[in-house]
């Protein structure tokens, strides 16, 4: 089985902040360790990738990217019994019309925190999909 991210998905995540259940993605520091951040920009970018808009240009995760590419997601809506977790491979796209459409499709508070759109775009390949009763894992992984 392929991954196939779902209309819901696409759907809860792109309402992830007005619901009260923002996204916590890990990544790795150089060190080794990970680190938590809360992501409002988490959005299904394609059927088999997430993206996200990190508003710091240098820093941070764009950082953290070159000594290593693993990325995880948690998606949990307590009330409605939803729960996923996305792992995979993230990378920084600065093409145009990459940087469009992520920036487009986050959420309006997200775009007012970066109004001057310094911010990068982040594509992450996933590669497995866990959630109640649901596993995806891409072919090959």
């Amino acid at each position: 089985m392929g991954i196939e991210l779902t209309e819901e998905m696409r759907e809860r995540l792109s309402k992830a902040l007005d619901d009260h259940c923002p996204v916590v993605a890990a990544s790795v520091e150089p060190d080794g360790y990970p680190k938590l951040s809360f992501y409002g920009s988490t959005q299904v970018f394609s059927s088999d990738q997430l993206a996200i808009w990190h508003r710091d240009p240098s820093k941070g995760l764009i950082e953290r990217l070159p000594h290593s590419d693993k990325m995880a997601f948690v998606y949990r809506h307590p009330t409605d019994r939803v729960f996923w977790r996305f792992t995979g491979r993230a990378r920084i796209d600065d093409t145009p019309e990459v940087r469009d459409k992520v920036y487009a499709n986050m959420p309006e508070i997200e775009q007012a925190l970066d109004a001057d759109r310094k911010g990068r775009a982040i594509i992450i390949d996933v590669d497995r999909v866990v959630g109640r009763g649901l596993e995806m894992v891409r072919d090959g992984a």
